[in-house]
């Protein structure tokens, strides 16, 4: 399973990424791989206000519907449109070009309570 260093991560799967005070989110690629064939991902409108641990999106698969959760709470300056044509890049390509969401954080201090990369890997081991 691929988690890398430089990212932060949920208890629910979502990875997230500070760029220039802003956190770019995605699913990890533990996420993705469990939930098989990604087919749908129901993307948010820009200026969507979200808190954090609450649902802001659902990605649809081949054997379910999984919510998105807000690692952040904030607003959603910019959304992937790219995957609404398609959505197999958060299979493809988790960390990378299946990003989902970029939150302009309400307290950017919440960025520094998620897991880092130990504390993620020891959580999907468990």
């Amino acid at each position: 399973m691929n988690v890398p260093d430089d990212l932060r991560y949920s208890k629910d799967h979502e990875w997230a990424k500070l760029e220039n005070g802003r956190v770019r989110i995605g699913i990890t690629d533990y996420a993705q791989d469990a939930l098989g064939d990604v087919v749908y991902v129901q993307i948010p409108d820009v200026g969507t206000q979200v808190a954090a641990g609450d649902s802001f999106s659902e990605v649809e698969s081949t054997k379910s519907v999984s919510d998105i959760y807000a690692p952040v709470s904030g607003s959603i300056v910019e959304v992937n449109q790219e995957l609404a044509d398609a959505p197999q890049r958060v299979n493809d390509d988790p960390y990378g070009e299946g990003w989902l969401v970029i939150i302009e954080p309400d307290d950017a201090s919440q960025y520094d309570d998620l897991l880092d990369a130990a504390a993620y890997t020891a959580l999907i081991e468990g």
